[in-house]
């Protein structure tokens, strides 16, 4: 049954849904070299089937995006602790299990030469060609003290917020979180 709106309701306002793409957005939130390739391995294999894919890097893994022979000036203490501290690019991160003092991440790179998987390096340099997209969280690149020059060069990496990363997963058909 329904009941009549009194005069003090106001009426529900929804907004309209976006159409879904056949897209898939994806956050990168861990630094670890398994979950680093698990995301650009799904991210490829997406690209490759004719899906657009954007990716979400923030917190630990922006420092995957870090280039090891770019440096940037200005940097006070806390920032320079966070650059010290944190991997300097895709070749220095670790495994999140097994790591063993840097053995595991050595018998992992060392498996995957041998069996021809690509490198996080090779695989970051495909994602770049077959057109996904890559987006820093701004805020994590404050608190960390990265800045956009020390970056890798990465066809449209962009610096963004979460609201664009959003804006974009809500018209996504997948969304991930690595």
């Amino acid at each position: 049954m329904n009941t009549p709106q009194s005069a003090t309701e106001q009426p529900r306002l929804e907004a309209p849904v976006p159409a879904v793409e056949n897209k898939i957005s994806m956050v990168v939130f861990s630094g670890d070299l398994d979950k680093l390739l698990a995301s650009l391995i799904i991210s490829t294999g997406a690209a490759a089937t004719g899906m657009k894919v954007s990716l979400f890097f923030t917190f630990w893994g922006t420092a995957a995006l870090r280039d090891p022979k770019k440096t940037a000036s200005g940097k006070n203490l806390i920032s320079r602790m966070f650059g010290f501290m944190l991997p300097k690019g895709a070749g220095k991160v670790k495994l999140s299990k097994m790591n063993m003092g840097g053995m595991g991440t050595a018998m992992m790179k060392t498996l995957m030469k041998r069996k021809k998987v690509a490198s996080l390096e090779e695989m970051l340099a495909l994602a770049g060609t077959m057109g996904v997209e890559i987006c820093i969280c701004d805020m994590s690149m404050d608190l960390m003290g990265f800045k956009r020059e020390e970056m890798i060069d990465y066809p449209g990496m962009k610096v963004c917020g979460v609201a664009t990363f959003l804006a974009e997963a809500q018209t996504s058909r997948i969304q991930l979180f690595i």
